[in-house]
């Protein structure tokens, strides 16, 4: 027998008029005070460190289906498999003889490709061998020079290689379906577009970042930037969007539709950007850099909202987002790949339903109060280290006399003979379509 019971839910009324509660702001300001300084004394980052390579770690790979897993190439030509979860080495594979230079896991995640210093592309399985097993690559490709990077199809069996060209792999086969060349330097990084997937984008050594369209097997559009391109990454939720890391201490984050000028000047690190990799929402990436540190970016802002870094940590090769938007993993020279949340004072574990109400009330009152001068003070201030802070002073200090230089030249030029360059269009030298 059931009891048909009406539950009635009566409405409880509020007046918003700001007459009756006049102490309302007051109260809301010294709750979002409270709430930044406690967002700064629970921020500690760092997660653990996970150490066993014999050489400088060199690049790094995400498992397509596993949130657990990562992969990591280091300098000596071993490849090593990583439980995040027990935070230990699971397999390790010496794959190359020198260099991993690149690496990249297929998209069902039964087996990864690499390649090496020893002019060699190797297919291996992700599973360890059995016991008694030898240790051997699925399929070996032996090409003509050194390839400098690999990345594989999202969804064919087909990956690229890049070199002194690009060339388009049928897994299948031995030899290339096709090259894609546009100048004639070596290409250090080659990388598919997640969404639209016959695109690729690739970084040469003579400072072009070059677009191609594996259908029409020939270059699209090229950008010639002031210097060189170490790498990029596509946004994954926004198609034509892809961030570039490059040496002159900057990231461009373009739209590839518009190469005259980049959408945002990414302007924070005082060293060459090495590997750049965005969070599966495409809201933020985060970047690493020669100058020991870990920055992590909103996608429309020109300033980091995170810096990492440690006193043990040497120059910063590569780094990626795990899929699951929570963790940052990277490699660094000194042999160790560290884990570090995303969110620096976020708590891990189960949230009880209280402690969620009471997070997200204090990041509404965050965001309200933001632009309060005492709050941004708070919320923006992050200590590094001395050579960062030093470098980053006297960095404003040339910037400042180049803005002066410049003026000085205006004053005393004839009116209009020196134009105004945008922040944007300086770093741009030409787009060849």
């Amino acid at each position: 027998w059931v009891s048909n019971v009406c539950v009635t839910l009566t409405a409880v009324p509020r007046n918003y008029d700001p007459a009756l509660h006049p102490f309302e702001v007051p109260r809301e300001y010294t709750r979002a005070l409270n709430a930044t300084k406690l967002e700064r004394v629970f921020a500690k980052p760092f997660l653990s460190s996970l150490d066993g390579h014999r050489d400088g770690v060199n690049c790094m790979a995400k498992h397509p289906k596993s949130l657990s897993t990562v992969l990591s190439g280091a300098c000596d030509g071993e490849v090593k498999i990583w439980n995040l979860t027990k935070r230990q080495c699971i397999h390790t594979i010496q794959a190359h003889e020198g260099f991993v230079r690149g690496m990249c896991a297929r998209f069902c995640g039964t087996s990864f490709f690499t390649v090496g210093d020893d002019k060699t592309v190797k297919q291996w399985k992700m599973e360890s061998p059995e016991y008694g097993e030898e240790e051997e690559p699925i399929h070996t490709i032996l090409g003509k020079t050194v390839y400098t990077g690999i990345d594989h199809h999202w969804k064919e069996a087909v990956f690229a290689t890049c070199g002194h060209q690009v060339d388009i792999w049928d897994e299948q086969r031995t030899s290339p379906m096709c090259s894609l060349t546009w100048g004639f330097d070596s290409i250090s990084s080659v990388k598919f577009n997640p969404i639209e997937t016959y695109l690729l984008g690739s970084c040469a050594s003579d400072r072009n970042i070059v677009l191609y369209d594996m259908r029409k097997s020939t270059p699209l559009k090229k950008v010639i930037l002031n210097m060189r391109t170490n790498t990029l990454c596509w946004n994954p939720m926004e198609a034509f969007i892809f961030t570039a890391a490059n040496e002159d201490y900057n990231l461009y984050t373009f739209d590839m539709r518009f190469l005259e000028s980049p959408v945002t000047v990414h302007m924070d690190h005082v060293s060459a950007v090495l590997d750049v990799d965005y969070s599966p929402t495409g809201k933020e990436f985060v970047s690493a850099s020669f100058d020991k540190s870990v920055r992590i970016f909103p996608v429309d802002k020109g300033h980091s909202r995170e810096v990492y870094h440690t006193k043990r940590m040497q120059h910063v090769i590569t780094v990626k987002w795990t899929s699951d938007s929570k963790y940052i993993l990277c490699g660094s020279d000194e042999m160790n790949i560290r884990l570090w949340k995303a969110n620096a004072s976020e708590k891990l574990g189960v949230l009880a339903p209280r402690e969620k109400a009471a997070m997200n009330y204090n990041q509404k009152l965050k965001e309200k109060f933001q632009y309060h001068p005492q709050i941004r003070r708070i919320a923006q201030h992050r200590h590094l280290p001395k050579s960062i802070f030093c470098q980053i002073k006297e960095q404003r200090i040339m910037r400042e006399a180049r803005r002066r230089k410049e003026l000085n030249r205006r004053k005393h030029s004839k009116p209009g003979s020196m134009p105004f360059v945008s922040e944007r269009k300086k770093h741009i030298v030409a787009v060849v379509k």
